[in-house]
């Protein structure tokens, strides 16, 4: 053997070791991920694997045979090659009519070198086949990463480029002796750059996919945890998501509600309980679906998913209600769970591209269950904030009520109570007049006593109802409850406040009200303080109150008039902070926002 084709052999040996490991690697990604084009990649590797056998085997034996497999094989390596680009680019399927392609090959091969006896008529048209095959598989790519915007797809297009110009110097060149071993080395090269093109493919579509679905299942849990967002905010950032992935057109959510009807029978009555579905909301592309019922393949792609829990994917989709657009390329369903029962899907539409490319079915699972439990979440939480509201509402009509009781018993206490015990306090004067001398201590005691009483009713009657905050206004009112506090208790103090207050309803000055007096009421029977400190400011759109006490501070959980207090701030839109104070004492702090008290 010349040296020269002994460097010929050594260097096509090495590129089936490396062919070999490429091969190895795309059968391991679709055992991976089970995705057609890997397996079709695994099988171009596979078969040039062989064409370089062949190539090995004719060196060695010049054995004619070696030449026709060798031919066969290269057109088979480029058809496989192609394959793998469309399948992964346009997904296409396999289709009988394709086999006149598969025969060609060894056809054209056997007239060339065993009827016509010509190796450049063997070798040229199965290398200008491999060629033209190989710069398809380039367009394909191209064609991809201009849809989609993916960079180791464009990477992926010039290799193949280059490499589909590279294989016309064969039968010019390499097939004569001339470039030999430096053909097969950048032949080397060029399979390295699409394995390491296909790691980036892989790769690239992992990173798209997580971020999209990261951000989604954020999205989720934001929404899920906010009282403030309802089940449609949730979808909306559901549907938006995936549009950020490649060739996606559209996307719509399908979830399934249950019905439950009374029928008639000999027997009586029976309850029939049934199942519909209806696509909730739909962006994109499905715009139009909202609303409507799935039918058709999408519904029997739908049930497909529902029952194995598994993404499904349908290709070459109509869609069904615009019979005049032009089908997808394909749909994809990601089925929602619940505590591992279906409870709708995540329908996805595009062009281009599987969106669950590179991504596992144990995640895709995991996902499905993930969002259908924050859309219960959402709901739940829905309902809850509708039923805090109502509570709040409710707190509102009990505490007007509870006010206007305590107004009416007031009133009463003012108009009848305190009235019959004046009538009773002029009886009783009328009556010392004319009763013995030694009587008299006897009778100005009882005076005392009715002194007392009405002195107590007008102090049970101010607390109910201080006329004050009637007859001139919040600011008199609080400046009267602290002195009468102060008066009573002996404690220090100090009451800092505006010269005016911004228009507050009547809800709002009760609450403000009944929060210094419940304050103060706490001070009195917890605190063991010397002094107290009351501030009533506004600022930055905010009415702010804040008590402060040198005492002991607070002890254990607030008590149900402090709970009170924040329920009814709470159903103004305010709020209470209670807190000890560093330098010892307690602070209580409450706010209301100017909006949520102008009357």
């Amino acid at each position: 053997m010349r040296p020269t084709s002994l460097s010929e052999l050594n260097a096509a040996l090495l590129q089936a070791v490396i062919t070999l490991g490429i091969a190895a690697l795309c059968a391991f990604l679709y055992v991976q991920f089970r995705k057609r084009y890997f397996l079709w990649w695994a099988i171009a590797w596979g078969l040039y694997v062989l064409r370089i056998g062949a190539i090995c085997g004719f060196l060695t034996t010049a054995y004619e045979p070696w030449l026709y497999v060798h031919q066969v094989l290269t057109g088979w390596t480029a058809l496989a090659l192609l394959g793998a680009a469309l399948a992964f680019s346009q997904r296409v399927a396999w289709r009988k009519g394709y086999l006149a392609l598969v025969l060609f090959p060894p056809l054209w091969s056997y007239i060339a070198i065993y009827r016509l006896e010509n190796f450049f008529l063997a070798a040229g048209p199965a290398v200008a086949f491999l060629s033209v095959a190989t710069l398809w598989t380039g367009w394909a790519f191209w064609r991809y990463q201009r849809r989609v915007g993916s960079r180791a797809a464009k990477f992926v297009a010039g290799v193949l480029l280059l490499w589909g110009l590279h294989h016309l110097d064969y039968p010019l060149l390499r097939a004569r002796g001339a470039w030999n071993p430096w053909g097969y080395y950048l032949d080397i090269g060029f399979v390295l750059a699409l394995g390491a093109g296909i790691l980036l493919l892989v790769v690239e579509e992992l990173r798209r996919g997580l971020a999209t679905l990261s951000a989604l299942s954020g999205d989720l849990a934001l929404a899920g945890g906010s009282a403030s967002d309802d089940v449609p905010d949730v979808i909306d950032s559901l549907l938006a998501r995936p549009l950020a992935l490649g060739g996606v057109r559209g996307s719509a959510l399908c979830l399934t509600t249950s019905t439950v009807g009374v029928r008639s029978n000999g027997n009586g009555t029976a309850a029939d309980a049934s199942r519909s579905e209806s696509f909730v909301r739909g962006v994109g592309s499905c715009g139009h679906w909202t609303g409507r019922s799935p039918v058709g393949p999408a519904w029997e792609t739908m049930r497909q998913a529902a029952h194995s829990g598994s993404p499904a994917v349908a290709r070459d989709w109509p869609d069904p209600f615009a019979e005049s657009a032009r089908p997808f390329a394909y749909l994809a369903v990601l089925p929602v769970l619940h505590d591992g029962t279906p409870v709708g899907s995540l329908v996805i539409v595009g062009d281009h591209g599987d969106p669950f490319t590179a991504l596992g079915e144990e995640f895709l699972r995991t996902l499905g269950r993930q969002v259908g439990a924050a859309l219960q979440h959402a709901d739940l939480t829905t309902r809850l904030a509708a039923r805090t509201r109502q509570l709040e509402r409710l707190s509102v009509r009990m505490a007007r009520q509870h006010e206007e009781e305590r107004r009416r018993i007031s009133l009463e206490l003012h108009d009848e109570t305190a009235q019959a015990f004046a009538a009773v306090k002029l009886q009783l004067g009328v009556l010392r007049e004319t009763v013995d001398p030694s009587l008299a201590p006897r009778m100005d005691r009882v005076l005392e006593l009715v002194d007392t009483g009405m002195r107590s009713i007008r102090n049970v009657a101010r607390d109910l109802r201080p006329p004050l905050l009637d007859e001139l206004g919040l600011l008199p009112a609080l400046h009267a409850l602290v002195e009468g506090f102060g008066e009573r208790t002996g404690i220090r103090m100090s009451f800092d406040a505006p010269t005016a207050l911004p228009p507050l309803s009547n809800d709002a000055e009760l609450a403000l009200f009944r929060a210094l007096q419940e304050a103060l009421s706490n001070v009195a029977r917890h605190a063991n303080a010397s002094s107290v400190g009351i501030t009533l400011s506004t600022e930055r759109g905010e009415l702010r109150l804040e008590v402060r006490d040198d005492g002991r501070g607070f002890q254990g959980d607030p008590g149900l008039g402090l709970t009170g207090m924040g329920e009814r701030l709470g159903a103004l839109g305010g709020s209470v902070q209670i807190a000890n104070a560093a330098g010892g004492g307690a602070r209580l702090a409450v706010r209301l926002p100017f909006e949520q008290v102008a009357g």
